[in-house]
């Protein structure tokens, strides 16, 4: 019975995308594993981006000074 925990930052992912990656990792745990649908939980957990650091900084930080 896999469990797949996939966690993005709270920016714009949609319902439709979210619907995605759901059958995308189901799919590839029967192809690679298999593993029965039936029994495999994907859950999607949405962080808010002040909780969310890259490199030893919070990601607005990492993404301004990647920036320039």
């Amino acid at each position: 019975m896999p469990y797949i925990n996939i966690k993005v930052t709270r920016q714009g992912v949609t319902a439709d995308q979210k619907a995605e990656l759901i059958r995308g990792v189901t799919d590839l745990l029967v192809r690679v594993l298999d593993k029965s649908p039936a029994t495999t939980f994907v859950v999607i957990d949405e962080v808010a981006l002040e909780n969310w650091g890259i490199g030893g900084l919070p990601v607005d930080k990492y993404r301004r000074d990647a920036a320039g």
